[in-house]
């Protein structure tokens, strides 16, 4: 199921507000408040950058792991296909064994 979060380039959908836009115009004494609006905004994004860096080592080393787990998987799965190939229930002649039943006595 897709979220809001799935789609394609929502994160980057520009608001009004981050867009500069206004109804009346700037005055100079608003120039502080844009500065340290534009700094928050900043903070944020490179907190965000580093989050998505650690996120991003995390899935390689997991990546990674699973990666060697998958090909020790199939190496053991190589040799047990090896050893239980055409030897396994044969005689000499290369005919399969005959299995014994296995009996028991019953009383009534």
């Amino acid at each position: 199921m897709r979220g809001v979060s799935n789609i394609s380039g929502l994160r980057d959908i520009r608001s009004h507000n981050s867009t500069s836009k206004r109804s009346i115009p700037r005055i100079q004494s608003s120039a502080h408040l844009e500065l340290y609006v534009l700094g928050k905004e900043k903070e944020r994004l490179e907190k965000e950058a580093a989050l998505l860096e650690k996120r991003n080592q995390a899935i390689g080393r997991r990546v990674g792991d699973i990666r060697q787990q998958a090909e020790a998987l199939e190496e053991s799965a190589s040799r047990a296909e090896g050893r239980t190939g055409d030897d396994e229930g044969r005689r000499e002649g290369g005919k399969p064994a005959k299995k014994k039943w296995k009996t028991f006595s019953m009383n009534y």
